[in-house]
């Protein structure tokens, strides 16, 4: 599944060609994906134009001053910007045709397994933070409120390995598995741990470890997964630098013990246990 920082490198991909530009039509090819499509949506968005575009946590959000798409690549979903004129194959589901520089331009939305989204919350319906999707989601890991102290203060009371709180999304959003492993990795802090057994000062490494992983795997234009295709179709390479994921039974680049695999609430885990504890 994509994670944060794919989900970052197709936000900036696709910015530069929606953002300013106007809808002239959406096409939807099906009752919807994930969750239906809303039925509207076609006519909410001809005619509008695009005023920027976010990201929350592993959600896109394309912004109009009459409410947010929000799109979720699922486990296999991608977007491209393409010309109009090529043909629409069997699991593009979803276009938004815009104006672009040199004429009509499609952002086309392709996703063989269907688990990704694409909704529509209208400005009516209240703060964009309140979406049902949203609400939930605690800071983002590279904006300023993402903080060790945050982390610390907000474990005290939990007793599960720290890697499944962090991957709870309640207290900092979108440090998937893959990041999640390597970031603990870094910080030298054993996935097991126990949330509220981490010091402080570990908590302020985990927090830096994060934010380097995450900017890191963003400039490499992220991991390049089974199902993940970048905006421009190129691959990303951060996983050229892995330290421990996907790398069981392979000596550790700074000890040299065996990486070590291990399930953690239904995933993999991947961790040294001599550079960790």
């Amino acid at each position: 599944m994509p994670e944060l920082p794919e989900v970052e490198v197709t936000r900036r991909g696709v910015a530069p060609h929606i953002e300013g530009r106007t809808v002239r039509e959406v096409i939807l090819r099906r009752d919807g994906l994930r969750w239906p499509f809303p039925e509207d949506l076609p006519a909410a968005l001809a005619g509008k134009a695009v005023l920027a575009t976010g990201r929350r946590g592993k959600y896109l959000l394309i912004h109009f001053d009459t409410g947010t798409l929000i799109i979720h690549l699922g486990m296999s979903g991608h977007l491209r910007v393409l010309p109009t004129d090529i043909p629409a194959q069997k699991h593009d589901h979803f276009d938004m045709v815009v104006d672009g520089p040199d004429g009509l331009q499609v952002l086309r939305m392709t996703d063989p397994r269907r688990f990704g989204a694409v909704l529509w919350h209208p400005r009516e319906e209240g703060e964009l933070d309140e979406h049902l999707l949203l609400r939930g989601l605690g800071v983002e890991p590279l904006g300023p409120e993402f903080t060790g102290k945050l982390l610390w203060e907000q474990t005290r009371t939990r007793s599960a390995a720290i890697k499944q709180v962090l991957m709870a999304g309640d207290i900092v959003v979108g440090v998937g598995n893959i990041y999640c492993s390597e970031s603990l990795f870094r910080a030298g802090i054993n996935p097991k741990t126990a949330a509220n057994r981490i010091s402080a000062a570990r908590y302020d490494r985990l927090a830096q470890a994060i934010r380097d992983v995450l900017s890191e795997a963003i400039v490499q234009g992220g991991s390049t997964l089974r199902d993940f295709i970048s905006v421009n179709g190129q691959s990303g390479y951060f996983q050229q630098t892995y330290f421990v994921y996907d790398r069981a039974g392979v000596p550790c680049r700074i000890c040299g013990a065996p990486v070590r695999q291990i399930k953690q609430g239904q995933r993999s885990t991947f961790y040294c246990v001599n550079c960790q504890k």
